[in-house]
């Protein structure tokens, strides 16, 4: 089992930042991706980015050149950077672990969310 716990959302203006944090703990993986979906109300969950274990890294077109996706291995964390953000930005963000326990397969695990409300 993985736990994921996230961090960093909040009530922000128009243009404004945030930085989101996740926080893997459990089973080890060394093949995963890691990413950042979202869903706003009354609208299907999104992928907004992710990023993999040998790092490479995949951006929703809505928010490219906004949003930086990054990890830090040692800390098992994976970081969303939120510039410029936008009201169509409001959304639950969840976090996405999913680990390849051998090849072909995928085993994928949520964290609970995190609200992002953007609004003046």
């Amino acid at each position: 089992q993985v736990q994921l716990v996230e961090s960093g959302g909040g009530l922000v203006q128009p243009g404004g930042s945030l930085r989101l944090s996740c926080v893997a703990s459990g089973r080890r993986f060394s093949i995963y991706i890691m990413g950042w979906y979202r869903q706003a109300p009354g609208k299907q969950r999104e992928l907004v980015a992710t990023i993999t274990s040998s790092g490479s890294t995949n951006y929703a077109d809505s928010v490219k050149g906004r949003f930086t996706i990054s990890g830090d291995n040692a800390k098992s964390t994976v970081y969303l950077q939120m510039n410029s953000l936008k009201p169509e930005d409001t959304a639950v963000y969840y976090c996405k672990f999913r680990g390849s326990p051998y090849a072909g397969a995928w085993l994928d695990y949520w964290g609970q969310g995190t609200q992002v409300t953007v609004s003046s």
